[in-house]
């Protein structure tokens, strides 16, 4: 990736907003090869720098504003409220969709695998959420940048066919090379679906300077077309994820879901601030669950990013709780 970027490096002339044709053919096949999501063509994508940017924009840039409803799990990043609040909309983080009642929201998130939870959602129940969104037109937003970092069971994105139906209609869903391939750094990101909506949210970028830097695209395509970086970095965390776990719970919490992305929920059954402090004053740093919705006030957010020298101390100080 690195030798990627180098060769493309002279590159003076503006990018194109939409990105080179091979960096989104590098997309669908890597969709099609990885993930078993058929019938894509280079239609279907566009670049972003970084996933998160579209996260936060991609209501204002598709006309969602004040008296529109945008809803997002109940666990979640900040970055889906952030979006709604700068597009004046009214947001709200629930897991139920007969909790909406008969309200209709414009933008629908979903988070699978999740962020801060490791929960990652069934085919079935994805596939009735795509069918709920489709009856009342609503656009889906799949978050799926942790599809490549799943310890137990199986990810799929909303855009397989037995979930989505062969249709990308209503759907998108949002990519990362942060996690899979370890380049935040590098900004590589992209979305795909509804070529229609894609071309909506190209209107707006190609007018806000939101392009894909033509070496990036270079990188893009090396780690794309790469399955064997993706499984050794795959070994490593699996391995720093196990010794965590087995550390967490003999020292008396207890794991729910962290079946798939970067990070153990953890819990003891207390205030989630007098968690963050006992570990702490052992020289642990964790996330307070409360940072991610109210749903987890009594959890923690333990992440296995650290290397493996850190994820030992980290072993055996919990082994003194």
């Amino acid at each position: 990736m690195q030798e990627a970027l180098r060769a493309a490096a002279d590159a003076p002339g503006y990018p194109l907003t939409i990105g080179r044709p091979e960096s989104r053919q590098a997309v669908v096949d890597w969709l099609a090869r990885r993930h078993g999501v058929t019938g894509l063509d280079i239609s279907n994508v566009l670049p972003l720098i970084g996933s998160k940017e579209l996260i936060a924009s991609a209501a204002l840039h598709l006309g969602v504003g004040p008296g529109d409803l945008v809803a997002y799990p109940e666990l979640a990043y900040p970055t889906y409220e952030v979006g709604a609040a700068l597009a004046g909309a009214r947001a709200v983080a629930t897991d139920s969709l007969t909790a909406l009642g008969p309200e209709t929201p414009r933008i629908l998130w979903i988070n699978s695998p999740s962020n801060p939870t490791g929960r990652v959602l069934p085919k079935d129940h994805l596939k009735k959420v795509v069918d709920w969104c489709r009856e009342r037109g609503v656009l889906l937003i799949s978050d799926e940048c942790y599809i490549e970092c799943v310890w137990e069971g199986e990810a799929l994105s909303v855009l397989h066919p037995d979930i989505c139906g062969g249709s990308t209609e209503g759907i998108l869903a949002v990519h990362s090379l942060s996690k899979r391939s370890n380049l935040a750094g590098y900004r590589c990101a992209f979305v795909v679906g509804d070529p229609a909506v894609v071309g909506e949210l190209l209107a707006v970028r190609k007018n806000l300077g939101l392009q894909m830097p033509a070496p990036q695209q270079a990188a893009m395509i090396a780690a794309l077309d790469d399955d064997e970086h993706v499984a050794e970095q795959h070994a490593r965390y699996a391995a720093r994820r196990a010794k965590l776990l087995t550390a967490l719970e003999a020292a008396g919490f207890s794991i729910e879901h962290s079946e798939a992305s970067l990070y153990l929920w953890a819990t003891r059954g207390e205030d989630c601030w007098s968690t963050v402090a006992s570990l702490a004053e052992r020289g642990i740093l964790v996330a307070p669950g409360a940072f991610y919705g109210a749903a987890g006030s009594s959890h923690v957010r333990v992440a296995f990013t650290a290397t493996d020298e850190r994820v030992d101390a980290a072993v055996a100080r919990l082994s003194a709780i």
